[in-house]
Parts: structure tokens; sequence; C-alpha cells
């Protein structure tokens, strides 16, 4: 059996490198290249995209379309519309999927895809907009199109100048270009990406309100201020947090008593059997509404160092609930 971590020769693996190398130099300069490109065709495919009622289909062949689905799904979660289209499948009924008020992006570096070529035709009688992104300005499908994109390359990076490389990087750099362009025109941010993507953890720290995973109800701690503090200790063990909440008659909220209150309590008191909450809680404790996103309560916990739990109340001060780290945690927030 080869063994795979075997070192190549040296000659050999300086050889590898060079090569390697050299191909990150030809695509870094094909995506430096487009800069200069860029201009009015840009900002006409832009406002089409923008503009248009329906969606954006994006269709290529081979390399093409595996750059087309990654530029159509980057359109789609970052708030236009859009997904993509074999050409092939096409002509066998898919180019119902187009409608007139749709804007097609059709990828072929060629510009003479014959895949592409069969549809064109059809999808410009449907009245549906074409945008092409090619690497030849003469081709058919760049002369066809309402607007063409040059996302020509000097040579590729395979050592053939055959295998779609330089290309293929360029097409791909030219569709993020699009996509975050019309992300900035829509005033997409970062709750509607969160929305987007609900399944991942920017979706989780997002999405999440800290009435989701607050504390309430029977493993809410709290006591009156006029509890003794060994019945206010029993409280805090019964509900395991670290603290309790002092309230009044109407549930409003006076201050909190915590682990760290108690050890204060007992450096200053030779006996605590008599002292009440009133006389050793923290006062005006940090508190939070539970409309909030649970990702602010972790933020309020870090900035101002009040420890690992926050007091959820309402707008006139009435008790709600508690969120600790450890809430926080569990729920993927932190």
């Amino acid at each position: 059996m080869t063994n795979l971590l075997q070192p190549h020769p040296v000659a050999d693996a300086e050889r590898f490198l060079e090569l390697a190398r050299n191909v990150l130099d030809i695509e870094a300069d094909a995506v430096r290249a487009l800069k200069k490109r860029l201009g009015e065709p840009f900002l006409a495919a832009h406002r089409l995209m923008l503009e248009t009622k329906g969606r954006v289909v994006v269709t290529g062949m081979g390399k093409s379309g595996h750059i087309g689905r990654k530029i159509a799904s980057t359109l789609a979660s970052t708030g236009t519309p859009s997904f993509f289209m074999h050409p092939g499948e096409a002509s066998h009924g898919d180019l119902g999927m187009i409608t007139e008020d749709d804007v097609v992006v059709a990828i072929s570096y060629s510009g003479e895809s014959d895949e592409i070529a069969k549809i064109l035709p059809l999808i410009k009688r449907r009245g549906a907009k074409v945008i092409a992104i090619t690497g030849r300005a003469q081709s058919t499908l760049a002369t066809e199109a309402d607007v063409h994109l040059d996302a020509g390359v000097e040579k590729e990076a395979c050592p053939l100048n055959l295998a779609p490389t330089a290309s293929t990087t360029a097409t791909l750099a030219l569709g993020d270009a699009l996509a975050l362009a019309l992300l900035d025109a829509r005033g997409f941010g970062s709750e509607d990406f969160a929305l987007h993507h609900p399944g991942g953890s920017l979706g989780r720290r997002l999405l999440v309100h800290v009435s989701d995973i607050m504390r309430k109800g029977p493993q809410l701690p709290k006591n009156s201020p006029e509890t003794l503090l060994p019945e206010a200790i029993l409280e805090m063990s019964r509900k395991g947090i670290g603290m309790t909440v002092v309230v009044d008659s109407q549930d409003k909220v006076l201050g909190i008593f915590t682990d760290g209150d108690l050890r204060r309590t007992l450096e200053k008191h030779d006996a605590i059997r008599n002292v009440r909450l009133a006389d050793v809680m923290t006062r005006n404790p940090r508190t939070i509404a539970p409309e909030k996103l649970a990702a602010e309560a972790a933020q309020i916990m870090q900035t101002n160092r009040i420890g690992g739990r926050i007091v959820v109340t309402m707008p006139d001060g009435a008790l709600l609930g508690v969120v600790t780290f450890n809430d926080l945690l569990a729920a993927g927030v932190v």
C-alpha cells in the first residue's frame, strides 16, 4: 500500500509548488483584469436584475454550469430570487420555468454553446431579458444578448491552456460582484441574511430572541425585599442559577442577589440569619426586553461584566424571566 505521507523528491516538490503558485498568480491576475472592464455593461446588468419583477434564471453547460449554480445560489442567499436551469433540460420542458418577467444570465466562455444557442431564441420569444457572460465579445451569445459582460482571460491556468480554470474563476468573481452590488442596492442586511440561513450559526445568533430562551415560571428564582437571607439562599439553591430576583408586591424588579453578593455579605456580617435582602441586594440591575435578540443579551453580559445572568422585564419593570450564559450557549448564540 502506498504511503501517502511519504515526501516527494526535493526536485519534484519544488516543481509542484511552483506550478501551484503559478496557477494562483494566473487566476488572481484574471480576476484583477476584470476591474478595468467594469463599466456601463455591468451597471446595465445590475439594473436589469434589480428591477425585474420576476427572478434571475442562471444557465450554463459543463464547467460554466457548475459556476452558474454557485452564482444562482449566491444571488438567492443575498436577496435576489434566483435559480439555476440546465440548458439541456430546458429543451425538454424546463423552459416553462421562465416567464416574461425574468432575467436570464447565460454563461458560456466561447459564447457558442450548442445547448444555449438552441434555447436562446425561445427565451427571447418569451420576453425575458438576457445577460450573457462570455469570453468573446463577438460570439453569438454575446451579440444576441441584451447585455454582455466580458469575462475573458489572457490564458487559462491549466498548463495545456485547455481546462477551464482562470476563466471559471473570473466568471465566478464577476457573479459575486453582481450579487453583492445587488445586495447593497436592496439594503439587504445581516438579519435578512439570517432569514435566508436559519440553519447556520449566523441564523441562530440573529434569529433567537430573549423570550425564546429565558427561564420563567417555576424556573425563575424570586423573593421579596423583606426575605431573610437563609430563605433567599434556599430559593437560589432550588433554582440553581446562582441568583434570585428581588421584586415588590406587583412583581416589579427592585434588585438582584447573587452568589457574589452573598460572599460580600459574609465578609461584612458575622451572622446573616436576620439580614434582609433589601439591605444587601444589588439595586437597579441591568435588564433586557423579551423581544431583543439573544445576541444582544450576550453583548450586555460581556460589555458590562455582569456575570452570566441578565434579568428580563416588561417596559413597566415587571419581571418576566432570566437569561443565563448557559442558556445562550445551549441555544448556539455564543
